[in-house]
């Protein structure tokens, strides 16, 4: 008897190549992938005819599989296939959902995240891949969307049944688009026609996923490998994780793709003048109702393009929760903020000062300025680099923010909003840090009318002590000492982004 996520009707042949059992649940599914031979195989009527053979999977260690199952809204689905892609950044993979009607939907990684897509439709001829640039606003079906990325891809891998299955190893062109209502519009150049599917944000708990890969954390902390620079051991504990630090001699891992992931050749790039994050590697903070954990850290480097004196930095720590994903505390002198990456794109307004539209919150730009990436410790779900460089511009509503990140072919949007330095002292239990975490939210002079002349005294020789700290700082050689101060963000001026990251894109 079939249960609600199995298809009334399966069929099953014979593999050309081993004889092993392929099994198609969809009548829509034309290929497949035997697990046993690799080879591809193409259903022709009640006869399987085989291809050709499948690379071998990238272990990405992802908590999804095979016939794991779930449900989106009032349906049903079941996990029955899987894409693996790389382009510039590394490998993302996209699972074939089975629906229990019968029809095919995509489960797909996104910033740390999970979009689940379904096929549509333009009401228009599928304009070329090359027409389409990132930032540029187009309609489609009467709703404007801004494109976020246009990447290069190619196949590396496949695993079990599915209704389309590109030629491995050959290049062509994944475009996303978005819009101020968070849906992501994407459109797959890699079959003639383009197929084009339309879809938001999911995440795996409200999925209510069932059947996902057994001990996974164990799996995760047993990534294990010597470090290409000192040889001192590193762990990985994510599944996604691209890039990770040596905690000994602080150098930078590539581990995004199937030739340079762990137990292949290394990728590393050494880091000198390491930052010491205010809150450590691995604590743990309750922010929104969740538990998270810290287990990324970067300082960045700011400047006005039209002021070549103007620098300022701030320091990010990702936060990572095996149900919720990944969040953004972000560490200026203006103040702490949480941020996250946003599924959709706002849409930007006209005139001086810019404004942008998301959410039906309209935003209004307070900085635009170019970042850099100076230092990185622990792991990351995309690859990040040292020096990365990317073109910001941050907006806000009252204590909302937005912020946009463009670096190459590919444009992110965060938005989030400001929390103040206690909020962030209690979630990490770090009261005995306090002074340390105290931001310029706290305000701690805002009582001044009622300071006696001997308080008045205490507070010119403050002043006059950072006038001079913020001197020595100002003619710090950056070549021969690190300038920043421990929380990184002590002698920023102005600017400053709320969150996002260097490497943006549509799916990390």
């Amino acid at each position: 008897m079939a249960t609600e996520n199995t298809p009334q009707r399966t069929y099953r042949a014979a593999c050309p190549g081993c004889g092993a059992p392929v099994e198609f649940r969809s009548a829509t599914a034309a290929h497949a992938v035997c697990g046993w031979c690799k080879s591809i195989v193409v259903r022709d009527g009640d006869a399987l005819a085989r291809t050709g053979r499948m690379a071998e999977l990238f272990d990405d260690h992802s908590p999804l599989q095979l016939l794991a199952s779930g449900r989106i809204g009032t349906q049903a689905f079941t996990l029955v296939g899987r894409l693996q892609y790389r382009y510039s950044q590394g490998v993302w993979s996209e699972w074939h959902a089975l629906l229990d009607d019968g029809t095919s939907a995509w489960l797909s990684e996104d910033n740390g995240a999970y979009v689940f897509s379904r096929p549509a439709t333009l009401q228009r001829e599928v304009p070329e891949a090359t027409h389409l640039r990132p930032g540029m606003t187009t309609a489609v079906g009467g709703q404007p969307f801004t494109v976020a990325s246009n990447e290069t891809v190619s196949l590396v891998s496949a695993q079990g049944e599915l209704p389309r299955l590109p030629q491995p190893g050959t290049a062509f062109a994944m475009v996303d688009l978005r819009n101020e209502r968070g849906e992501v519009l994407s459109i797959d150049y890699g079959s003639v026609p383009p197929e084009v599917s339309l879809g938001r944000a999911v995440s795996l708990d409200a999925l209510a996923l069932r059947g996902l890969r057994d001990g996974s954390a164990r799996e995760y902390k047993g990534r294990q490998f010597a470090c290409p620079n000192c040889a001192s051991p590193v762990d990985v504990h994510l599944a996604g994780s691209k890039s990770v630090t040596c905690s000994r001699c602080h150098s930078l891992i590539d581990v995004s793709a199937p030739d340079k992931g762990v137990g292949g050749e290394l990728a590393y790039a050494q880091q000198e003048e390491p930052v010491k994050p205010a809150i450590p590697l691995g604590s743990t903070g309750q922010f929104q109702g969740k538990r998270w954990q810290v287990v990324g850290f970067q300082h960045r480097m700011g400047h006005d393009p039209q002021d070549a004196d103007e620098h300022f930095g701030w320091e990010e720590y990702l936060l990572y929760n095996p149900q919720a994903g990944f969040l953004f505390l972000v560490d200026s002198q203006d103040g702490w903020s949480v941020v996250k990456p946003a599924t959709g794109a706002p849409v930007m307004g006209q005139g001086a000062p810019a404004t942008a539209t998301y959410l039906g919150t309209r935003y209004t730009q307070r900085e635009s300025y170019t970042a850099e990436t100076t230092f990185v410790a622990g792991e990351f779900y995309w690859q990040v680099e040292r020096g990365q460089r990317t073109h910001n511009m941050d907006f806000e509503s009252g204590r909302n923010l937005l912020s946009r990140e463009q670096a190459g072919s590919e444009i992110t949007w965060s938005v989030g909003s400001r929390i103040d330095s206690e909020t962030v002292t209690k979630a990490f239990g770090l009261e005995a840090s306090r002074d340390l975490l105290r931001r310029a939210d706290a305000a701690p002079f805002s009582a001044a009318s009622q300071v006696g002349l001997g308080g008045l005294f205490m507070v010119v020789a403050v002043i006059v002590f950072l006038a001079l700290l913020m001197s020595r700082c100002s003619s710090c050689d950056p070549q021969a000492e690190n300038c920043s101060t421990s929380s990184g963000s002590g002698w920023r001026s102005s600017g400053g982004s709320y969150g996002g990251y260097s490497s943006g894109g549509g799916h990390k």
